[in-house]
C-alpha cells in the first residue's frame, strides 16, 4: 500500500453543487403535488419545466467527477504494482451497495403501503443495477427512478478497471472512444431523432465519465498544454459563467450535447479547484466539505422526502411565495439532516471496512467527522 495520501482540494464542493442541483430539480418537477406551479423557472417549447434540466446537468458533473477520481486512483495503483480488480470491486460494493439496498427496501415498502404502481419484473432491474433500462423505457418505479445513474456507474466499472489495467497507452484510445460516442449520438439525433439508440447513449453516458478520465490522465502526466488551457483565470471565469447560466435555467447551447458541454465545464472546474492558484470561487470550506461528504446520501434518499412532504405541505394556508420557500427549505434541510445521520451511523460502518481493501490512500476531505 502507498503511504502517500492523495487529497484533491475543493472536490467536495463540486459534489455538493451537483447533489443540491439534483434535489432542487426534482422538487421543482414535483411542485404540482404541492399545489404550486412547476414552471416557476420557465418552460421549454414542449412544456417541460426548465428546472428539469438542472438535475441532468448535476448527474453529468457526478459522472465526470467519478470518472476522474476512479481513473486517477487506478493509475496511481498501477504505478505501485498491478491493479487489484478484486479490491477495486470490494471498495465499490462497500461504498455503494449498503445505502443503495437499504433505500431500495424502504422505497418498495412505501410503494406497497400506499398502493402505488409496482412491477416485480421492473424491480429485478433495480436489484441488479440495471435501473437505466426502466428509465430509458419510461417504466420506472416511484422513488427510485433516479437510480438510473447509479446503474450507469456500476455498469461502467464492470469493464473500466480491466481497461485501465490492460491498456498501456490510455489517452488516445479513450479520446477516440469518447469522440466516437458523441459523434454517434449526434448522427442519431440528426438522422434518427428520438430513437431508442439515441436515448441509450444519452442516458448511459459512459463518454461523460471518460471525459473525467481524460482529465485524470492529463493531470497525472502534468500535460503542459492541457493545464495552461484549463488552469487560468479566463477559462475558470468562463466555466463559472456557464454554471451560473445553468443555475438560473438560461443555459441552452446545442441541446443534444448540452450535457457533454457541462461535462467539459465540470472537468475544467475540477482541475481549477485542485490546482488552487487560479480559482475564481473557492469551494474548499466547511459547508461544502460537509455537504460533499454526505452527497451520496443526499442524492439517494431525497425522493421519499419530496413524497412525504407533499402529503402535508400542499394545503398550508400561507402566502404562495412562502409556500415555495417552505417546500424547498423543508425538503432540502430534512434530506441533509437524514443524510448526515445515514453517513454517521450507517455508511461509516462499511467505509471503515473499505479501508482494509485500499491500495492507494485517498481522502475526500481534510478531516473526518468525529
Amino acid at each position: 500500500m502507498s503511504n502517500k495520501v492523495i487529497y484533491f482540494a475543493g472536490l467536495n464542493g463540486v459534489r455538493a453543487i451537483a447533489a443540491i442541483a439534483v434535489v432542487i430539480s426534482h422538487i421543482t418537477i414535483a411542485l404540482n403535488d404541492f399545489g404550486l406551479n412547476p414552471h416557476i423557472f420557465g418552460s421549454f417549447n414542449d412544456g417541460t419545466p426548465k428546472g428539469f434540466m438542472l438535475g441532468g446537468y448535476g448527474v453529468s458533473v457526478f459522472f465526470v467527477l467519478s470518472g476522474f477520481l476512479i481513473t486517477y486512483l487506478l493509475l496511481c495503483e498501477k504505478d505501485i504494482n498491478s491493479i487489484s480488480i478484486k479490491k477495486f470491486y470490494v471498495r465499490r460494493i462497500l461504498r455503494i451497495w449498503p445505502l443503495y439496498y437499504l433505500y431500495l427496501f424502504i422505497s418498495i415498502s412505501v410503494i406497497l403501503l400506499y398502493g402505488l404502481d409496482f412491477n416485480i419484473k421492473t424491480l429485478m432491474l433495480y436489484l441488479f443495477y440495471a435501473a437505466n433500462i426502466p428509465f430509458i423505457l419510461e417504466i420506472g418505479l416511484p422513488f427510485i427512478g433516479h437510480y438510473w445513474s447509479l446503474g450507469v456507474e456500476e455498469q461502467f466499472y464492470l469493464f473500466w478497471p480491466w481497461f485501465i489495467k490492460k491498456t498501456n497507452s490510455l489517452l488516445l484510445p479513450i479520446l477516440i472512444i469518447t469522440i466516437g460516442l458523441v459523434g454517434i449520438k449526434l448522427m442519431l439525433h440528426v438522422f434518427y431523432p428520438n430513437s431508442l439508440l439515441e436515448s441509450i447513449i444519452h442516458v448511459t453516458r459512459f463518454h461523460c465519465m471518460m471525459i473525467g478520465a481524460l482529465g485524470a490522465i492529463l493531470l497525472k502526466k502534468d500535460n503542459e498544454f492541457f493545464l495552461k488551457l484549463v488552469d487560468n483565470k479566463l477559462t475558470q471565469s468562463f466555466c463559472w459563467g456557464i454554471i451560473i447560466l445553468v443555475a438560473i435555467n438560461k443555459f441552452h447551447f446545442i441541446s443534444v450535447i448540452d450535457n457533454e458541454i457541462i461535462s467539459v465545464v465540470g472537468l475544467f472546474l475540477i482541475i481549477g479547484q485542485i490546482r488552487k492558484r487560479n480559482r475564481i470561487i473557492n469551494l474548499e470550506n466547511n459547508l461544502f466539505d460537509f455537504l460533499g461528504k454526505i452527497s451520496y446520501g443526499i442524492y439517494v434518499i431525497h425522493p421519499l422526502f419530496i413524497f412525504f412532504f407533499s402529503k402535508f405541505l400542499s394545503e398550508i394556508a400561507v402566502n404562495v411565495y412562502w409556500r415555495y420557500f417552505i417546500v424547498y427549505f423543508s425538503i432540502l434541510s430534512t434530506t441533509i439532516f437524514i443524510s448526515y445521520i445515514s453517513f454517521q451511523y450507517f455508511e461509516k460502518i462499511f467505509l471503515k471496512l473499505k479501508k482494509n481493501f485500499v491500495v492507494v490512500n485517498s481522502t475526500p476531505t481534510k478531516k473526518e467527522f468525529n
